[in-house]
């Protein structure tokens, strides 16, 4: 299957030139086959991350909608939340198991608020804003997103 994948980098102190793990989610996104419908670089607001998600899912048609950063215990990471707001289902497996897996790296894993959700066809996953915790995320999931994008569009389960 032919992915299309969008990145929303949520940091208040980074732009795109600056966006080493947004970088690093492209290059693995691509090392794939998988096409970078859009990357873009918002602040850490709830609105403003909301808004570049349902514009990724509608606008760029993006099968995945990977954000990254914002997903911490400070008081400005609301990534979780504006995901909540923009989106109609919960997908707890996806996020379980990077922290699952993040575990097994760094037992800060465990503080991540990080969610996955669906917005009609379109699987919106939170990863954190680090590289190495962005590349460790997608480790962790890259495997399944083929599958989670064919079932999120309506594909059934083979027979």
């Amino acid at each position: 299957m032919e992915l299309k994948i969008s990145i929303v980098t949520c940091s208040d102190t980074r732009d795109l030139a600056q966006d080493e793990a947004g970088a690093a989610l492209e290059e693995l996104i691509e090392a794939q086959g998988w096409t970078v419908a859009s990357h873009v670089v918002v602040r850490d607001d709830v609105s403003e991350i909301g808004d570049a998600i349902v514009e990724a899912a509608d606008e760029c048609h993006a099968n995945v909608v990977l954000t990254c950063g914002g997903t911490g215990l400070s008081m400005r990471d609301v990534t979780p939340e504006a995901t909540r707001a923009v989106c109609e289902r919960d997908v707890p497996g996806i996020a379980e198991a990077i922290r699952a897996y993040s575990m097994t790296k760094t037992r800060r894993a465990m503080l991540s608020r990080a969610v996955c959700m669906q917005r009609g066809h379109t699987l919106v996953i939170n990863f954190p804003g680090s590289t190495k915790a962005a590349r460790e995320s997608w480790e962790a999931v890259s495997d399944q997103l083929e599958h989670a994008a064919q079932m999120t569009a309506g594909g059934g389960h083979a027979k």
